[in-house]
């Protein structure tokens, strides 16, 4: 175990975000999203096979042989917290490690828009934050509980598959629970949270359609929910939540949720110019506007008026492309890369805007 707690911290060192790891091949790092292989012993079947022994937690043994793969945080001290996969390819072992830095990182820091404070802060609701694998989701909705937990007095309970950051109680008191260690399952969890005093609850991942409307179950008595969606539009998240529901759910659930969503929040993440990565946001806040559309089933003009929503704090993502572009932050090529609409964002940078209709606006 002293190689592979040496490889964890040269990675940790130089700040990989990703390590990857299979018998017989260079060990690889991602570090600003870029694959480096580096130069240490190739990994063995016996040593991968001992690495594993030693690693897995006892109560994933049983789970690993029936599934052949499994996802659990592992921690060393002095070098860092990981977000571990453990699967076969080739009837091998590999490990796909993430590392979860131990500080939350503040609004300012991720470089996050002031409206999402203002929606972190809403009394109840539920509040999605979206994007693809590798968006930054996680630590998004990491910075909104540390803001609560800076601000607010509230008993805060997460349920996560596995803990990706760990929290100390600030204002707030916050509880974490493994699935796997803490609870046998998310669907579990969610039957017995909110006998447990919560005035939030952070979910990992809305998954399917029970974890969907226990969290509509929560808001409607009084709770915020705070949760993380795999989709690459705001206006899309509302598409991809129905159908987690049988056809003839749909329309209640919908009504449903035109009464308890308080926001979306999808973000792609943007190469800067000085190497880093910054977040292109979009986000959708459900104004009277929105509320309408939802309780209408108008959801193909969803995207229109968050564009037009500026004032209920609501910004498309080449509005925020531009943005990022106008305040020397990120290149044009690299803004049209991550444009929804290329074309009207190369428009936008030469001072063209249209409105729904097409006509010039300015």
């Amino acid at each position: 175990m002293e190689l592979f707690k040496k490889i964890l911290k040269i990675a940790v060192d130089g700040l990989a975000s990703d390590i990857h790891i299979k018998i017989g091949a260079p060990v690889i790092f991602r570090i600003n999203r870029e694959l480096v292989a580096v130069e240490c012993p190739m990994p063995t079947a016996a040593w991968m096979n001992s690495v594993v022994e030693q690693m897995l937690p006892v109560h994933l043994k049983k789970r690993l042989e029936e599934d052949r793969e499994v996802d659990f945080s592992y921690f060393i001290p002095e070098v860092g917290r990981f977000r571990t996969n453990l699967f076969q390819q080739r009837g091998q072992w590999a490990l796909a490690m993430r590392h979860v830095k131990s500080h939350v990182a503040s609004f300012e820091e991720l470089g996050l828009l002031e409206q999402i404070k203002s929606i972190a802060d809403s009394p109840r609701g539920i509040v999605l934050v979206a994007g693809s694998t590798g968006s930054g989701k996680s630590t998004t909705l990491a910075a909104m509980i540390e803001h609560i937990n800076a601000n607010s007095k509230k008993h805060i309970i997460t349920l996560e598959d596995p803990i990706e950051f760990v929290f100390e109680d600030n204002q707030s008191v916050i509880e974490q629970r493994e699935v796997g260690l803490d609870t046998s399952s998310f669907h579990h969890a969610l039957k017995h949270v909110l006998r447990q005093d919560p005035d939030i609850i952070m979910l990992g991942e809305m998954r399917d359609d029970i974890s969907f409307g226990a969290a509509m179950s929560a808001a409607d008595t009084g709770h915020l929910v705070l949760s993380t969606l795999h989709t690459t539009t705001a206006a899309q998240s509302i598409t991809r939540i129905l159908d987690f529901f049988k056809a003839d759910e749909r329309e209640q659930v919908r009504r449903q949720l035109a009464g308890t969503l308080r926001g979306v929040i999808c973000q792609r993440m943007v190469p800067t110019v000085d190497g880093k990565m910054t977040p292109a946001m979009e986000i959708m806040v459900n104004s009277p506007l929105i509320r309408k559309m939802l309780e209408e089933n108008r959801l193909d003009k969803l995207t229109a008026a968050i564009e037009t929503g500026a004032d209920d704090g609501m910004l498309t993502f080449n509005q925020s492309l531009l943005h990022l572009v106008k305040s020397g932050r990120v290149t044009e090529k690299e803004a049209m890369a991550k444009a929804s609409n290329p074309q009207a964002l190369e428009m936008n940078l030469k001072g063209i805007f249209l409105n729904e209709g097409g006509r010039i606006v300015g």
